[in-house]
């Protein structure tokens, strides 16, 4: 959990190192029948390679802001992927059970970022880069679905939501995620096997216009 001492010295720095987060002192909203450890986590802030990072994020308040426009650079020169502000967690793994808690507020109209997402790399041939995307679509007061097409839930703009992804993973194998919205669970599903995978939180923007996520209260589990 951010301290408000952490955050002070979070916000003393030019936003260019990684940066490392205290574990939260207690289980939060957790699975009853589940033993989860907060622990500590760094990360980078990605963002289009043209700007500087306070062009589009910004830390106040215990609130991490993102925002990204669909004409934006990608995060790297020539890269053919979409813009992104992002935070990429430094926690890679390849087995164990890993999870990310935080609360999300979208601003009305925003339709097309994926806001969290588990990322594979070193992965198989021909396999998906991602194990889970949570999306959002500007349908039904604003939606989160993984992917396009499974539902997590509607209504979602304006207001801030929970929202608790776990992941089993299994070497050499096939492990699961579940996803949790205010603490129930949404969605349960087998990942994409093997592979060195790591969490990510923001806005990667598939959409079009001005996309915006707000985050806090961020926790990094394991067990």
């Amino acid at each position: 959990m951010e301290t408000p001492a952490l955050r002070r010295s979070m916000l003393a720095l030019a936003l260019t190192a990684p940066l490392l987060v205290a574990p939260a002192g207690q289980a939060f909203a957790q699975p009853p029948s589940v033993q989860w450890t907060s622990t500590p986590y760094s990360y980078d802030v990605q963002k289009p390679h043209n700007l500087p990072t306070s062009a589009r994020y910004k830390f106040e308040g215990g609130v991490h802001t993102m925002w990204v426009y669909d004409y934006d650079a990608p995060h790297t020169p020539g890269s053919p992927t979409d813009p992104r502000t992002e935070l990429r967690f430094h926690q890679e793994y390849t087995s164990g059970q890993r999870a990310w808690q935080g609360e999300i507020f979208i601003p009305s109209g925003v339709s097309g970022p994926t806001v969290v997402q588990i990322l594979r790399e070193n992965r198989p041939a021909g396999t998906r880069a991602t194990d889970i995307m949570l999306n959002v679509a500007n349908i039904n007061g604003g939606t989160l679905r993984k992917d396009s097409n499974q539902v997590i839930a509607t209504g979602i703009y304006n207001k801030w939501f929970t929202i608790r992804i776990e992941h089993t993973a299994v070497a050499g194998g096939r492990g699961t995620t579940r996803t949790y919205y205010n603490g129930s669970l949404k969605l349960t599903h087998a990942d994409e096997g093997p592979a060195n995978r790591y969490f990510k939180n923001g806005v990667y923007h598939h959409g079009t216009g001005r996309a915006e996520a707000r985050f806090r209260n961020i926790t990094y589990w394991r067990q």
